[in-house]
């Protein structure tokens, strides 16, 4: 009965690793349209929190935040925020930027 328990383990963790990384792509996939729409250079993009969240609509989805760098003049650099709902943009929070 334990070995049930252990191969249940191991196979959610790798579930769990292998969405990510699928969250992961589909952030940088908003990072770099949303930064083409804009006229913007894309420069990188790093997690900075994921965690499971309920909703009414959705159900059980994962809530990620994502950073990304970006530059509007090509010589300084700004951080913004992206915020999905499992692999949906919820929205995308920046900072004012040098033109």
């Amino acid at each position: 009965m334990g070995d049930i328990y252990l191969l249940l383990g191991i196979f959610l963790i790798g579930w769990y690793f292998w969405y990510l990384r699928k969250v992961a792509e589909m952030a940088r996939v908003h990072a770099v349209r949303y930064c083409k729409q804009q006229g913007l250079q894309f420069i990188s993009i790093a997690r900075q929190s994921a965690k499971p969240s309920f909703g009414k609509r959705e159900g059980i989805y994962i809530k990620s935040c994502f950073e990304f760098e970006f530059s509007g003049d090509g010589e300084s650099s700004a951080i913004g925020i992206i915020h999905l709902n499992g692999l949906r943009l919820n929205h995308i929070d920046l900072p004012a930027y040098k033109i």
